[in-house]
């Protein structure tokens, strides 16, 4: 009975020792996928960041074009449709995000007048994994970032006075704006919502 003891013993310890390396290489595994996911999460992350700082620096050149043109409200339609001339490129602010946030931009394009699509690379590739070929792998990810005006207006009719300004209607705040006391005028935020893309 005893020989007999042992000699099962002997069996089990290359069962124990094969199922411990299976649960490793199991937790390995899972590692890798966990890596390469945090790695993805990271390049998501830069790519909305970027996206939404070129679409907030399109929007402040708009609104600031809008602060120059209060006086001529003939003009504001095509301010807020983002249908303007004379604005600066904006992609230069995604490059500086998607930097803080270790990755590079491949590609910032404008979507229509009022958005901005960006592609990120992380600057980090996923790194040595027991998967093959993960150590020079690079995570990409894409987000779009849009403008979109909060005010409404109507233009005085024929025969208004000239010097009368349109109320401004902007979601929660109405803006009355006299031409004569330009002082209490609405901002970046007021005048336009930025956001990702659904």
């Amino acid at each position: 009975m005893g020989r007999r003891k042992y000699g099962d013993a002997g069996q089990a310890f290359p069962i124990y020792i094969t199922v411990v390396a299976g649960l490793l290489f199991l937790a390995f595994a899972y590692l890798a996928v966990g890596q390469a996911a945090a790695t993805r999460n990271e390049a998501q992350t830069a790519a909305d960041a970027a996206a939404l700082a070129a679409a907030q620096d399109r929007r402040d050149q708009l609104a600031g074009l809008w602060l120059k043109n209060v006086l001529d409200p003939g003009l504001w339609q095509d301010i807020f449709d983002g249908n303007v001339d004379g604005l600066d490129p904006s992609c230069g602010r995604a490059d500086q995000l998607a930097a803080q946030n270790d990755a590079q931009v491949l590609e910032c394009v404008p979507e229509g007048f009022l958005g901005y699509k960006v592609e990120v690379e992380t600057s980090e590739p996923v790194g040595d994994t027991i998967v093959p070929g993960t150590e020079d792998k690079y995570a990409r990810a894409s987000a779009t970032a849009v403008i979109e005006p909060r005010c409404t207006f109507e233009l005085p009719g024929e025969g208004a006075a000239g010097d009368v300004l349109p109320r401004l209607t902007c979601k929660d705040r109405d803006w009355v704006l006299d031409p004569k006391r330009l002082l209490d005028l609405p901002g970046p935020e007021d005048l336009f919502d930025v956001h990702l893309a659904d």
